[in-house]
């Protein structure tokens, strides 16, 4: 599980471009996020979501933040995102309890029925963290019904934009290969260490 996690995140780098408005930036690491989190949920480990979806949700918020002039550590970040997630997706947490049961009925199928869903659910995410930097930036309030507001228009948007099966199930591919590569180099260096020290003991 945490090669995979440590690919997710090494996957989601921030990249400000200075030639881009604000907006444009924080819509590339809004879909970025939304397409990996889409990638997770294709994962066949019942709940696996759940340990990495979070994680990559409070990258976004601390990506989106930066953009608008914001330095929020890691744990606000967390704070945001999960205070911003209640509004954005009600009852999420039994949500994520069936999609972890849908694995285990349906590992392969019950990821790729749930991917777009979760795709949808962190783009409105990403869509209502950078509302509250924006009114934040601009001394406006960003309460409970703008936050609603927000998140349902962003769920609306993602119909349009949504990627195809084959998005989520390509990149889930990519990440795991990548971390698969990644374990097993650690493996190997690992023995290999163990060899170096053993052979400089001392012969009895």
């Amino acid at each position: 599980m945490l090669p995979l996690l440590k690919q997710v995140l090494d996957n989601f780098n921030l990249d400000v471009d200075p030639a881009q408005t604000p907006e444009q930036n924080a819509e590339e690491v809004i879909r970025s996020a939304a397409l990996l989190a889409g990638a997770i949920a294709v994962e066949p480990l019942p709940f696996a979501d759940l340990l990495l979806i979070t994680p990559l949700q409070a990258k976004m918020v601390l990506h989106i933040g930066k953009i608008y002039g914001y330095e929020v550590t890691s744990a606000r970040a967390r704070e945001i995102a999960q205070e911003l997630g209640a509004t954005v997706a009600y009852g999420i947490a039994a949500r994520q309890v069936m999609r972890g049961i849908a694995k285990l009925a349906l590992p392969v199928i019950g990821g790729l029925l749930t991917a777009p869903a979760v795709y949808g659910w962190t783009y409105a995410l990403g869509r209502t963290s950078e509302a509250y930097f924006q009114r934040r930036r601009d001394g406006q309030p960003f309460g409970k019904p703008q936050q609603i507001e927000v998140a349902q228009e962003a769920r609306k948007a993602t119909r349009n934009i949504l990627p195809s099966a084959s998005d989520f199930t390509d990149l889930a591919r990519e990440l795991r290969r990548r971390a698969d590569d990644k374990a097993r180099t650690d493996r190997e260096n690992g023995s290999e260490g163990s060899d170096k020290s053993g052979s400089s003991r001392p012969l009895n």
